[in-house]
């Protein structure tokens, strides 16, 4: 089934995925996690209350007892799981998709993520199987308020922001749920009404033509710092005082002046995509920086697994133990300011607490459709181990190939016919040189 997904279930409403295979989702879905109780959210998506009541009249059914938040970010859900001690939820979205996806997130109990490999998988087996679905004793639909108690829980890392002029796009998504009451009214918002129609851009912080509103808006309102979410807000994306996009795993570096002050040795997970400039950061405060898999299935286990402080990604997750080894879009966007904050006070620019971190060139990434995706990267892998040696190689999720001067990550996407490809080097011309190689290599099978 085309819409299940590696982390996930999303696709296209009413061509990937509908009503009746929400409703099937819902059905084998407590039987797969053992769960009882199940806490649903959803966001402002056009298509939202109709994948709700699919997905609840197949919980319900299967007998489990649904707990109805209503219009939610993702992150709230994840901790409303935690901190209530449900069995199991699900987050009604298609986070930064177009307006005509929808999706469903996963949560078992503890917050543990729930992906392809651990219970999606078998969701779909069950489905495809033509399983009975029998009715059980009708489980019950039961509407619960925890925005109060969440924001309060996310006070606890809200500062005072006055000396900072800050402009925040919530791109029409959950974010303006608790953008306001977390950043005060003087900031200067953009796309803060909730519209499942997302009128100003699609809810993409990556996407360069989804950033053009927040970065005229810094520029326009002399801001220090620009924060722009996705459309669940589980992620977020930051502007410097000059207009310029921050590359998302730089702020797992930045992160380090929050977290890892006390000198204490402790772990930060990130992604084996992210900038060899962040570990190299991190040594001034003694941490053990541990490289893993993109997604939050992985990251997420692997943080709570060494018990890590927190983590992130470079499409602007991040992680943190105190939050259920889970991610937070507006969580990390109050760490951030606290830091940005402080160093402003000291007469510290934005950008130029970033360019303490970044010493590295850097491609970005780069797409290549491909069909033949393994046999493009072993090629890859292979010329180099023949001609130039790796210092370090690691094969569990895609290849990251690091070298004296130079690195790069080549991985397949989960979903569809591309190789992701990126890589930095200590200059320009270097990184010029290696990647030429590389693309080289890769248009043999493009």
């Amino acid at each position: 089934m085309d819409a299940f997904k590696a982390y996930d279930i999303r696709g296209v409403w009413n061509k990937d995925l509908d009503a009746e295979l929400v409703y099937k989702i819902g059905y084998f879905l407590p039987q797969v996690l053992n769960a009882k109780k199940i806490l649903v959210g959803r966001d402002i998506r056009l298509s939202s209350d109709e994948a709700f009541q699919a997905l609840t009249n197949g919980l319900t059914d299967a007998g489990a007892d649904v707990f109805d938040v209503g219009l939610s970010t993702t992150p709230m859900i994840y901790w409303g799981t935690g901190k209530l001690g449900f069995d199991a939820s699900v987050m009604i979205t298609a986070s930064h998709n177009h307006k005509s996806h929808n999706g469903l997130k996963f949560s078992a109990k503890n917050v543990v993520p729930i992906g392809y490999d651990n219970g999606l998988n078998q969701i779909e087996q069950l489905i495809e199987s033509g399983e009975s679905m029998l009715k059980f004793s009708k489980g019950s639909i039961e509407e619960i308020d925890i925005k109060d108690d969440y924001l309060t829980f996310l006070k606890k890392y809200q500062q005072d922001y006055s000396a900072l002029k800050i402009a925040i796009d919530c791109s029409n998504g959950m974010s303006a749920l608790f953008a306001e009451a977390l950043f005060g009214k003087g900031a200067y918002y953009i796309n803060e009404k909730l519209d499942g129609d997302f009128p100003a851009h699609e809810p993409n912080p990556l996407e360069p033509e989804n950033q053009e509103q927040i970065k005229r808006a810094v520029l326009e309102n002399n801001s220090d710092i620009g924060l722009i979410f996705d459309g669940d807000a589980d992620r977020v994306m930051f502007i410097d005082e000059k207009g310029q996009f921050i590359s998302p795993d730089l702020i797992i570096a930045l992160l380090g002046h929050y977290f890892l002050t006390d000198r204490e040795k402790e772990t930060v997970v990130h992604d084996i995509r992210t900038s060899k400039a962040v570990g190299e950061y991190l040594t001034q405060f003694n941490a053990d920086v541990s490289i893993w898999k993109v997604g939050r299935a992985f990251g997420a286990t692997k943080l709570k697994e060494l018990d890590g402080i927190y983590g992130g990604e470079l499409a602007g997750h991040y992680y943190f133990r105190d939050f259920y080894y889970s991610d937070s879009g507006l969580m990390a966007a109050l760490i951030v300011l606290n830091v940005v904050s402080d160093f402003h006070k000291k007469g510290t620019s934005f950008s130029s607490l970033i360019k303490r971190i970044s010493t590295y060139a850097n491609t970005g990434e780069v797409n290549f459709k491909i069909e033949n995706k393994q046999e493009a990267m072993d090629a890859v892998k292979d010329y180099f181990f023949a001609n130039d040696p790796p210092l370090e190689f690691m094969d569990f999720d895609g290849y990251r190939l690091e070298f004296d001067d130079w690195w790069f990550n080549i991985r397949p996407s989960n979903t569809e016919p591309y190789l992701r490809f990126l890589a930095e080097g200590k200059d320009q011309e270097t990184l010029d040189i290696k990647t030429k190689i590389i693309f080289d290599l890769i248009s043999n099978f493009s």
